[in-house]
């Protein structure tokens, strides 16, 4: 008998691991379960995985685990508490390059938490290939308290024989070591240093979760190679997270995205998950999310991580009364106060409530508002405001009985001498002001193309919904949002990062850049034949990008005859801002559709209508926004010769030289996104490196745009 596959993702938060079983073929929820995080055990959070593992695949029953994935704070929570590891500084050179490198001694004074600086050691290395002066370096180290060794060489991006040479004898030692430039391939040593010593500094506890809940994962008869999501949100496999743990740093929010970027079909607007305490905000543009370099111990590193911004206000925020005035909502929350939401107490116990001020801890202000009944206290939370005034969608997981909502908020309504539901309505106007300061912030600075609003986590409907509606923009809660970061993990992608800085990159040079980040997805177990790599040239910082995606199974499972086309067109309508689409081009993986209509925005007004084009996938998904774009169709034989005179003819020059459209192109199950190279014959040579192993008849779909 064959056993149905089903896709595990399990989310380590701080207080709960949530585990979910998805099916493979459907993506459909089969399964969820919440265990206590297990921080106090000996084998820490290695145990309540294990436990989540067995009580979800217990609830499931028979079923092939063919993916496995988990994300954990356990990285960002020892960075942000100073609970790292001694990491021991490996200089490497002689003459200015050993001035350098003792320069980084001072990584020693940052501060990951308050009164916990990141513990340094130091030695030089005159000769990397000395043995014996090598050993003699990781010996001084080691007498001095160092668990980890740093192997540090200015310009070993360039070649790195050096820091290998160290590295190969600490690990022959039986130590735990790492090289910059196993980090990063980028410029900057203080910065890649920086960042290898952060990544050294957690190596330790992350390496020995990690063999934990590797063999606690066997234990359990699970074959399927076990995946750890990314800051990025991606997830990478277990042997890149045991050399890169730094990696995983700040993947909480990452996850989320992942399950509203695969889960939810969110192609182009901003995500916001919102917990108890705080909403996390990020976007999602053209199908993709949004990365950036993280800042960490007050410093930028060359971690990539996804561009997260938090605001401190979520489902349990506390409202904070002056006199008649309702101040603030948050920081402070029902959790941190250690009171129950008055929304979900039943309404009798609320019978002849009063309102008091009380101060959550010691140094807070005594203004947040709490009610005082004959039962105790509870806390008047935005949640409360939001079931109150009738927001909350009945299946929401924030939902509440109306009729206690409103008593919630009845006596507060008194007090500022308005109805219970023009009070919910000042409360929710005020909370969600800084969430809307950010929203617009990210919606000016990425341009989005008909932005949606997605709200995950489980005090989502007290944020999204009135904020989308106060926006005038479409929203709507992330099914399961209470375990959309479990659900995250279990649907997301292999993912890899190559960065270097190339002056004067030639053609080979690109094309080996995007190799290296196509064979690591790869190696790390994605199907080769549905990777994609998007690649970015940035001549000023001569920098060179590849990230490439890919599945650990290729997506073969045909969802098309159950996709309403006619809900599709009309949201791409929606978003394109008429009433009305046409097809363009359709391939056995994807759908064209497009119409004339103005650019998004203000400025949009005054400039003629371009064409707005829409790619769908088979499964429904807008995975593709084009702006004034020209959709050519052709062949992969055909192709370079098409393609070559279409990019001569949409390159634009100007002051500051040739600009070339921006590309993406159709390939069987991929879409190529080469938007971010300029020249022409940069991008000619990626687009013959695209359709090299392609064959000659094999439909391809061109969508150009024209650079503004």
């Amino acid at each position: 008998m064959t056993l149905p596959k089903i896709r595990v993702g399990i989310d380590v938060g701080g207080t709960f691991t949530d585990a979910v079983a998805v099916d493979a073929a459907t993506y459909a929820l089969l399964g969820q379960v919440k265990v206590p995080t297990s921080h106090d055990h000996d084998d820490g959070v290695a145990f309540g995985i294990l436990t989540a593992l067995e009580q979800l695949l217990a609830q499931v029953g028979e079923a092939e685990v063919s993916f496995l994935a988990h994300g954990t704070t356990q990285a960002t929570n020892a960075l942000l508490e100073g609970d790292v590891a001694v990491v021991g500084i490996a200089g490497i050179g002689t003459g200015f390059d050993a001035f350098a490198t003792r320069r980084l001694a001072a990584l020693g004074r940052t501060e990951l938490a308050p009164g916990r600086r990141l513990p340094v050691r130091f030695a030089s290395v005159r000769d990397a290939g000395d043995p014996v002066r090598v050993k003699e370096a990781i010996a001084r180290l080691t007498g001095d308290g160092a668990e980890v060794v740093v192997a540090v060489e200015p310009f070993s991006v360039d070649d790195p024989a050096g820091e290998r040479a160290v590295i190969a004898a600490v690990r022959e030692q039986g130590l735990l070591g790492t090289a910059t430039h196993e980090i990063t391939g980028l410029y900057g040593l203080t910065r890649r240093a920086r960042t290898a010593v952060l990544n050294a500094g957690i190596m330790p506890r992350m390496v020995a979760t990690a063999d934990l809940v590797d063999r606690s994962v066997t234990r359990a008869g699970i074959s399927a190679p076990l995946m750890v999501m990314r800051g990025d949100g991606g997830v990478m496999s277990l042997p890149e997270m045991r050399r890169r743990p730094l990696l995983t740093a700040l993947s909480g929010p990452a996850a989320g995205v992942a399950g509203a970027l695969m889960g939810e079909q969110l192609s182009e607007g901003v995500f916001l998950e919102t917990g108890g305490t705080s909403t996390d905000i990020s976007v999602v543009r053209r199908g993709r999310v949004q990365v950036r370099h993280a800042h960490l111990g007050g410093h930028e590193t060359y971690l990539p991580a996804l561009d997260v911004r938090t605001v401190g206000l979520g489902g349990g925020s506390m409202i904070r009364l002056q006199g008649t005035t309702i101040v603030g909502v948050g920081p402070r929350s029902a959790h941190i106060a250690g009171l129950p939401y008055a929304c979900f107490a039943d309404a009798a116990a609320l019978a002849g409530a009063t309102v008091e001020s009380v101060a959550p801890r010691p140094d807070d202000p005594a203004d947040y508002v709490v009610l005082s009944t004959k039962d105790g206290r509870f806390a008047v939370t935005l949640t409360c405001a939001a079931n109150a005034l009738g927001v909350v969608p009945a299946d929401a997981y924030a939902h509440a009985d109306p009729e206690a909502a409103r008593l919630a908020l009845a006596p507060l309504a008194a007090v500022l001498n308005l109805s219970v539901a023009d009070a919910a309505r000042a409360v929710l106007t005020q909370a969600v002001k800084p969430v809307r300061e950010v929203v617009d912030t990210l919606l000016r600075d990425y341009r989005l193309d008909g932005p949606a609003l997605v709200g995950g986590g489980g005090g989502a409907a007290a944020v999204t919904p009135f904020l989308g509606d106060s926006m005038d923009l479409p929203w709507r809660i992330a099914a399961h949002s209470e375990v959309i970061s479990p659900l995250g993990a279990a649907l997301a992608l292999v993912r890899e990062s190559v960065e270097r800085i190339i002056p004067g990159a030639s053609n080979e040079d690109i094309l080996a850049v995007r190799t290296a980040a196509e064979t690591a997805v790869v190696e790390q177990g994605a199907d080769p034949a549905g990777v994609e790599v998007d690649v970015t040239v940035d001549p000023r910082r001569n920098l060179v990008r590849a990230v490439a995606t890919g599945a650990t199974e290729l997506r073969t499972r045909d969802r098309a005859a159950t996709v309403d086309w006619a809900a599709v067109r009309a949201e791409v309508a929606r978003s394109t801002g008429v009433d009305e689409v046409e097809d363009i081009v359709s391939t056995p993986r994807y759908r064209v559709f497009g119409a004339m209509a103005r650019r998004p925005g203000l400025l949009g007004r005054f400039t003629p209508a371009v064409r707005q084009v829409r790619v769908v996938d088979q499964e429904g998904v807008v995975r593709l926004h084009a702006t004034g774009a020209h959709v050519e169709s052709t062949t992969a034989g055909e192709a370079p010769t098409v393609l070559a005179a279409l990019v001569a003819e949409h390159t634009r020059v100007g002051d500051g030289g040739s600009r070339a459209p921006a590309v993406w192109l159709l390939v069987g199950p991929k879409i190529a996104d080469l938007s971010g190279v300029l020249a022409t014959d940069q991008l000619l040579a990626l687009i013959g490196a695209e359709l090299r192993a392609r064959s000659s008849d094999e439909p391809v779909v061109a969508i150009l745009e024209d650079r503004r």
